[in-house]
């Protein structure tokens, strides 16, 4: 065992720190070379495992787990550990740490037989006719755990291989982090080298997997064994900060027995204790605070019975001392995503130091300091705790539906199937596993998504749709229009829009800025691989210019269907359009006919910025000395600053019945749609459906997934414009149509 790691340990026991009990170690070591005792009574070396077990489950049965150890010692014995202690001792000593947190017994046996398979001649099948198919189940798992000769890839493919087999079991997980313990707590004995590769691993992957499984009680314990072998200097200062600091009064000791004071005389049950800090927590605080007091190095955990009195204790805290509101969190009403629940809070007591404070029931203290550990057989029915889950034998490809699997563990399980290469993988778990909180979405279909913190509408897409998500066009979040760049929150409402037609698979598929908005691995691997099998798309994206001259309606949408327009490859564009400024749009056009001036003998045009048509309100200016008169709708925001200007205004008016030649009234219509492949084909072939002919067309720059498209129209029938606009709001991806120069004179208004 390592001297540092047993210095530390009895450290941490006379402060009081959450560790797990190293103290019957070497008893295991002796009681081990002394063989198993005679049938029908429990063997030394597990004595204590049982009976810290009974404590948890007091109705277990104990026989069982009798029989893993006589299995285990005997298969194991004349092996030893590099530390020279009997290798039994490492099972024990793994299993100890599991029935401490309160795992129950069918996790206890696979733990005692969980190197029996690898290092043994015992087979899976001896452990099945023995223990049954759960305990069989679990130990293969963690057999498969074990780390083969991949050369540079070990690691990650350990790693992967872990996953897959957590994800089936998360109990597999459990026996995993526990092995990884003592291991750690036993590193001394291996070279500086292998110290440092090991520790590494455990800080990058196995501490956040803790973390995310909840199990408090290993994390911690596991961070300070990394921080010391990792940063030794470090960790000496935080040592001996806490041991002087143990040799003066505990300010905490003193905060506790008021708050003892307070919540006896208003009548609430609580156990108030002082919970210390472990090392890598006091060094954080440290980098935080600067120097440090004794209320930093702790705080004070209330332990009640009910949700209800966790409330009532917040509240006469609040009343009775100060409260340093910016320090409130409610993880009761809204839990983390790895089952802690607590309440958070400080208070300033009367010397004006500040204590914070948990508070919690005992079932919420049992779930954080054990996670899913604490929530027993995830397969268990009722009527048999213990007993094997039918059902997960009828499962598909042996996969098992796990209650107690947390979302960030089946989106994992998802994406690292996919992940190209060893490095991929490792880069995108780490990258994971840097989540630290969690956010659920609400689907328009009644279902939720979970997701990481800061994922957006592409992340979205991957989670619901894998794959599929190459053809997401857009999203509504909260019912309104969202580009898929938008990062979700909590509680959002999402509607995720798909293409309707995939006509042409090779143009298909998402543009290389979706890389940018993709925060989780699931959408990132789906998009590179898409990407890399099609590179034509990695170019960027850019505007060219296709003019129109008065084509045939009956051929504008053969014309625009050899162009496909959308993100990638922006069909025919003019100068870039748009409101008030439509580029290849806008055509000073003839003068109207229909029109009537109250200035007699001028030219009549109408404006090509906004092209009215009849029956828009319309007004006139006069231009160029009264020679030329510009008609503009009243909502054209051309209209206010020629007004500002002191431009002349001139009555015109539509006149009745005489609406002219059919080639005298043009439109300029502005379509916002996301970006496709085909987008100005189907616009084009929808706008010919109607009769009418494409006079220029221009296209902007996809920008964030969206697209404009300004269009000049012929009109044979002004009065058909509704029904034209309506048939091209009908084209999937497109959402709003309007008139040019429309929204920005909304907006100025």
């Amino acid at each position: 065992m390592s001297a540092e790691a047993t210095d530390h340990a009895a450290l941490g026991r006379r402060r009081g720190l959450p560790r797990i009990d190293l103290r019957n170690l070497r008893r295991f070591s002796r009681a081990a070379l002394l063989g198993p005792a005679s049938r029908g009574r429990l063997p030394d070396a597990i004595e204590h495992v049982a009976k810290v077990h009974r404590a948890h489950h007091p109705g277990a049965d104990l026989d069982v787990l009798r029989k893993a150890y006589v299995l285990a010692e005997s298969s194991h014995r004349g092996q030893m550990r590099k530390s020279g202690e009997p290798y039994i001792t490492h099972p024990l000593a793994v299993t100890l740490i599991l029935a401490e947190l309160g795992a129950e017994t069918t996790t206890l046996t696979a733990s005692l037989l969980h190197d029996t398979v690898e290092d043994t001649e015992v087979t899976l099948e001896q452990v099945g006719e023995e223990f049954g198919e759960e305990v069989r189940y679990l130990v293969d798992g963690v057999t498969k755990l074990e780390k083969v000769d991949y050369g540079a890839a070990a690691e990650p493919e350990t790693f992967r291989k872990m996953l897959v087999a957590t994800g089936n079991d998360v109990r597999v997980m459990s026996i995993k982090l526990a092995d990884r313990l003592h291991n750690m707590r036993t590193l001394g004995v291996m070279r500086p080298e292998k110290q440092a590769r090991i520790a590494k691993v455990t800080r990058d992957v196995l501490i956040p997997l803790a973390e995310r499984l909840g199990v408090q009680a290993l994390k911690t314990e596991l961070e300070d064994l990394v921080f010391a072998i990792l940063h030794p200097a470090e960790y000496a200062r935080t040592r001996e900060l806490l041991l002087d600091h143990a040799r003066r009064p505990d300010p905490l000791a003193r905060a506790a027995e008021d708050v003892r004071a307070v919540l006896h005389e208003a009548g609430i049950a609580a156990e108030v204790l002082v919970r210390p800090r472990h090392y890598v927590s006091v060094y954080r605080v440290g980098i935080k605070r600067g120097e440090l007091t004794g209320s930093d190095l702790g705080r004070l955990l209330v332990l009640v019975s009910e949700d209800a009195d966790c409330y009532a204790v917040l509240g006469e805290l609040h009343t009775c001392f100060t409260p340093v509101i910016s320090e409130f969190k409610d993880f009761i009403a809204v839990p983390k995503f790895n089952l802690y629940q607590s309440l958070h809070t400080a208070v300033a007591g009367r010397d004006g130091e500040v204590a914070e404070v948990l508070i919690r029931t005992h079932q919420m203290h049992r779930v954080a300091e054990a996670g899913v550990i604490a929530l027993g057989n995830p397969y268990a029915t009722t009527t048999a705790p213990h007993a094997p889950l039918e059902a997960a034998a009828d499962a598909p490809d042996g996969e098992r539906a796990d209650p107690t699997r947390p979302g960030w563990l089946s989106r994992l399980l998802a994406w690292q199937s996919a992940a190209p290469d060893p490095d991929t993988f490792w880069s995108s778990l780490r990258a994971e596993l840097a989540q630290d909180r969690e956010i659920t979405v609400f689907r328009a279909d009644g279902g939720t998504l979970g997701l990481p913190a800061g994922a957006s509408c592409v992340d979205a897409a991957y989670a619901q749709y894998g794959e599929g998500a190459h053809d997401c066009i857009g999203a509504r979040v909260n019912g309104r229009i969202a580009t898929l760049s938008t990062v979700l929150r909590d509680g959002d409402m999402l509607q995720l829009l798909m293409a309707r037609d995939s006509r042409d698979a090779s143009s298909s598929g998402p543009s290389p800025e979706w890389l940018d908005h993709a925060r989780t691995p699931a959408a990132r691997i789906a998009i590179s691989r898409w990407l890399a099998a099609h590179p034509e798309r990695q170019q960027p994206p850019s505007a060219a210019t296709a003019p129109a001259a008065e084509p045939d309606p009956a051929q504008a949408g053969g014309a625009g269907s050899g162009t496909p327009g959308g993100a990638g490859a922006p069909g025919g564009a003019g100068a870039p359009g748009g409101a008030g400024a439509p580029g290849a749009a806008a055509v000073r056009q003839a003068a109207a006919p229909a029109i009537a001036a109250d200035l007699p003998g001028a030219a009549v045009r109408l404006a090509g910025c906004c092209t009215p048509v009849p029956p828009d309100a319309v007004i006139g200016f006069a231009v160029r000395g009264g020679a030329v008169i510009t008609v503009h709708r009243e909502r054209c925001p051309a209209v206010s600053r020629m007004t500002a200007a002191g431009r002349t205004t001139v009555g015109v008016r539509w006149l009745d019945g005489e609406e002219g030649d059919a080639g005298d009234y043009r439109v300029t219509l502005v379509a916002e749609a996301f970006s496709r492949p085909h987008l100005l084909a189907d616009l084009t072939e929808a706008i010919a459906a109607e009769g009418v002919a494409v006079v220029s067309a221009a296209v902007e720059p996809p920008h964030e997934q969206r697209v404009r498209h300004t269009y000049t129209l012929q009109l044979p029938d002004p009065g058909r414009l509704p029904t034209l606009m309506r048939a091209m709001r009908d084209v999937p991806g497109v959402y709003d149509v309007t008139r040019a120069g429309r929204e920005v004179a909304a907006a100025r208004s």
